[in-house]
């Protein structure tokens, strides 16, 4: 069972990323603030969820949250700042759009820029153990993924219906094949040097 705060009585927003290992599209995230009462056996981490237990969560987390909110950076910002940086922003961009000032932020993961004056807590795979987080996996895994099947349908050659942008070797090929797109991260190493690919 996850634990809901780690602070009691505490306006705790929980924030996660999705898509930082990608090799296109944007980076997602996602700052979910839960009721004190809020309680779900199904709720996990998005990665041990199968697709349609997450997209049922999130219509929960949606019509029961306190608040909550996406932020989006795009590819071009993340060749840009970065990969670290870009999730971060994304993290911070889903707080600003919060309809409830948070006291307090759970932050996926063991580094985090600072945000405002509001204080942090990172968390080592938190997902797995705070609600919040494992909410905000899930809004930002879900709304990450159907911003990927949408471009899939304009850029069907690299299998982003299946791999969501993740460095399969199916997407690589595709890239060796049919060069990039214009969603691809060019600050990625997209077609590493000491891959082989065999047709």
């Amino acid at each position: 069972m996850l634990a809901s705060f780690l602070h009691d009585n505490t306006i705790e927003a929980g924030c996660d990323e999705a898509g930082r290992g990608c090799l296109a599209g944007p980076v997602f995230a996602a700052a979910v603030i839960l009721p004190s009462d809020f309680e779900n056996e199904l709720l996990n981490d998005s990665k041990k969820l199968s697709e349609k237990k997450r997209y049922l969560l999130r219509e929960t987390i949606e019509k029961e949250a306190i608040a909550w909110a996406v932020g989006i950076v795009d590819h071009e910002e993340i060749d840009q700042i970065n990969i670290l940086n870009a999730s971060f922003l994304a993290m911070h961009r889903a707080v600003d759009q919060l309809k409830t000032t948070p006291e307090h932020l759970l932050i996926d993961g063991n580094r985090f820029n600072p945000y405002k004056d509001i204080k942090h807590t990172c968390v080592i795979k938190g997902d797995g153990k705070y609600a919040s987080i494992a909410a905000a996996s899930i809004l930002a895994k879900t709304y990450r993924d159907d911003f990927m099947l949408k471009i899939h349908e304009e850029f069907p050659n690299y299998d982003w219906n299946s791999n969501k942008g993740y460095p399969t070797k199916k997407h690589r090929i595709a890239i060796r094949e049919h060069g990039i797109s214009p969603f691809h991260r060019k600050s990625f190493g997209l077609l590493p040097d000491q891959m082989e690919l065999k047709f």
